[in-house]
């Protein structure tokens, strides 16, 4: 962090770990979970999953490449500059890699409390 209280990085910069990048560790985030996930064609960019136990709604920006996204069991094409909010914490998601390269930054966090570990 600057002395000025802001950072930059390239999201290549960030050290991936697998197919995903800890976008929050590598900043110190501490209000809110975001990751960045990578996935070539037929592979998954977000896991199946719900977030019941964490409370958190999450938002997904395609930054790169194609996803479809299933949200409850409904698929939504998201190409590049496509956003996908889900409120419902108990709603099951995922998205595929549609293209090589697709990367998606993940944002989430429990609504009215600070982001914490789990």
């Amino acid at each position: 962090m600057s002395e000025q209280g802001w950072s930059i990085a390239r999201l290549d910069e960030i050290e991936r770990i697998g197919d995903w990048a800890p976008v929050r560790a590598h900043f110190g985030i501490e209000a809110f979970g975001v990751n960045a996930w990578y996935g070539d064609e037929g592979a998954a960019v977000i896991p199946e999953h719900e977030e019941s136990p964490s409370g958190h709604e999450e938002l997904y920006v395609v930054i790169a490449g194609r996803a479809t996204f299933t949200v409850n069991g409904e698929e939504v094409d998201a190409p590049t500059g496509t956003i996908v909010f889900v409120r419902d914490p108990a709603a099951q998601r995922g998205a595929k890699a549609q293209e090589a390269g697709t990367t998606v930054l993940a944002v989430g966090g429990e609504p009215g409390k600070a982001y914490a570990l789990r």
